[in-house]
C-alpha cells in the first residue's frame, strides 16, 4: 500500500509558510484543566513573556507537551511545559527524549560530507558507481549531492498504508532499508536528475546505504563515530528495529476521532521506525539537538568546504529551498537553516542563523504530528521565538 510523502515534509513547510505569512490503551479525551509548571529562566535576547505565553495551557487538545530551548549570542531562553503521561498528569521531564524524525538527517548528511572531506565519498559521483545494482537502467545517473538536496527525481516508497489505523496497526513491524529502496525504484523515476526538487526519505534511505557501503559498518555506528560523539549527543541514539524509547521519555499520543464525534488519545509511544532509518529513526533530546546545531555552524564536524553544501540551495530550480541535511527561509530581515521532523506523537525543530545569533530548538507532543497544518503550539513557539 502507497504511504503519501505529503506529510513528510509538512512541519517544514508550514513553519516556513506560517512565518512568512505572520488503539492501546484507548483514552478519554482529557478535560485538560491541569497545567504542569512552565520553567523559563530568561536572558537578555529572546521574548521571554511571549514564549511562557506560547507553552501556557497544555496540556490541551493540540499537544501534550513542549520542550524548548531558544539560544545563540543574542540570549537564551530554557522552558518546558504539559504532562509526562495523560495516565498520571505529572509534569512532563524537561530533557526527556523524544523521536525526532527527520532531524535525522542533518547527521545523515553531516556524515557524508565528513567522509566527503576524508576522500571516501565524491559529491558529483553517481550513486550508480558506489551501489551498482541498486537503480535500475529507467534511472539516469544520480549524483550523491542529488540526493543530499533531493533533486535526484526517486520516487517515494510504499509502506503500510495512508492512514494512521493502517500504519498503527503494524506499528511493531519490520519494512527494512531495502525493501524501502526496492518499492521505490520499481516506480521508475519521477523526473531527470536535477531539474526538480522533491523533499523525500528515499533519498536519505540511499545516503545511509552509501554510508554503510563505503564504510563497511553500520549506518548507527559511522553516524555515532562521525556525528554524534563529536557533537557531544550523549543522550542521542539510532533504535533500529526497537519500537521502545530508552530512558526518561514523555509519552507521545495521537487524537483520533470514535464514531460518535468525540476524541480519544492513543498512546503511540512505542513504534518501530525502522523504514525510517537514516531518513528520520533518531531519538534525541533538545539539548543534544542544540549541540548538534552549535557544532556544525561553528565548523566543528564538517570542514568549511564541505560545510557549504548545508547552506546552498541548487541554483535555477524554481521553488528550491532544501539544501543539504537543512531548509532555507528568511523572516523578518533574517535567513534561518533548519531542520523539521515528525513521527505520530512527537514533532521536532532545529534551527538558527548560520551566525548562531538565535537558535532554536523544541519537541512538542502533538496530537496530530503528520497532519496538513502545522501544530498551533509549534507555531506559537516559533513566532515568539523568532520575533
Amino acid at each position: 500500500m502507497h504511504v503519501s510523502r505529503r506529510a513528510t515534509v509538512l512541519t517544514a513547510s508550514s513553519l516556513v509558510l506560517t512565518l512568512s505569512l505572520a488503539a492501546a490503551p484507548s483514552l478519554a479525551a482529557p478535560a485538560f484543566a491541569t497545567t504542569a509548571p512552565v520553567s523559563a529562566p530568561a536572558t537578555a535576547g529572546p521574548d521571554a513573556e511571549a514564549l511562557r505565553a506560547a507553552l501556557a495551557g497544555l496540556p490541551d487538545a493540540d499537544a501534550t507537551v513542549a520542550l524548548v530551548r531558544v539560544g545563540g549570542t543574542d540570549g537564551s531562553w530554557r522552558g518546558s511545559a504539559g504532562v509526562h503521561d495523560l495516565a498520571s498528569g505529572r509534569a512532563a521531564d524537561p530533557d526527556a527524549r523524544f523521536r525526532a524524525g527527520s532531524t535525522t538527517k542533518v547527521v545523515t548528511a553531516a556524515a557524508v560530507l565528513k567522509l566527503t572531506a576524508q576522500g571516501r565519498i565524491d559529491l558529483d559521483t553517481p550513486i550508480q558507481h558506489y551501489l551498482p545494482g541498486l537503480l535500475t537502467r529507467d534511472f539516469e545517473p544520480i549524483s550523491v549531492r542529488q540526493l543530499l538536496n533531493h533533486t535526484s527525481g526517486i520516487r517515494a516508497c510504499d509502506g503500510w498504508g495512508d492512514s494512521f489505523e493502517d500504519q498503527y496497526a503494524h506499528r511493531f513491524d519490520t519494512i527494512t532499508p531495502e525493501q524501502v529502496v526496492r518499492s521505490a525504484v520499481a516506480k521508475g523515476p519521477e523526473f531527470r536528475p536535477g531539474r526538480k526538487q522533491d523533499y523525500l526519505n528515499i533519498n536519505y534511505t540511499i545516503l545511509g546505504l552509501l554510508i554503510e557501503k563505503v564504510t563497511g559498518h553500520s549506518y548507527a555506528s559511522e553516524a555515532t563515530r562521525l556525528v554524534l560523539r563529536p557533537a557531544g549527543m550523549r543522550d542521542t541514539y539510532f533504535p533500529g528495529t526497537d519500537p521502545r524509547i530508552h530512558g526518561p521519555h514523555n509519552h507521545g499520543y495521537q487524537a483520533v476521532q470514535r464514531p460518535d464525534g468525540t476524541t480519544q488519545f492513543v498512546d503511540v509511544t512505542e513504534w518501530n521506525q525502522a523504514d525510517r532509518w537514516a531518513a528520520g529513526d533518531m531519538i534525541s533530546t533538545t539539548a543534544d539537538l542544540e549541540r548538534l546545531l552549535t557544532s556544525l555552524f561553528r565548523g566543528r564536524i564538517v570542514p568549511g568546504s564541505q560545510l557549504e553544501e548545508m547552506f546552498t540551495v541548487p541554483a535555477g530550480i524554481k521553488g528550491a529551498t532544501y539544501s543539504a541535511g537543512l531548509q532555507r527561509f528568511a523572516y523578518q530581515g533574517r535567513v534561518y537553516w533548519l531542520k523539521s521532523g515528525a513521527r505520530y506523537g512527537y514533532s521536532a525543530v532545529l534551527g538558527g542563523t548560520r551566525d548562531l545569533s538565535r537558535t532554536l530548538v523544541y519537541s512538542v507532543g502533538s496530537t496530530d504530528a503528520k497532519g496538513e497544518d502545522m501544530n498551533p503550539v509549534a507555531q506559537r513557539i516559533a513566532l515568539a521565538a523568532l520575533k
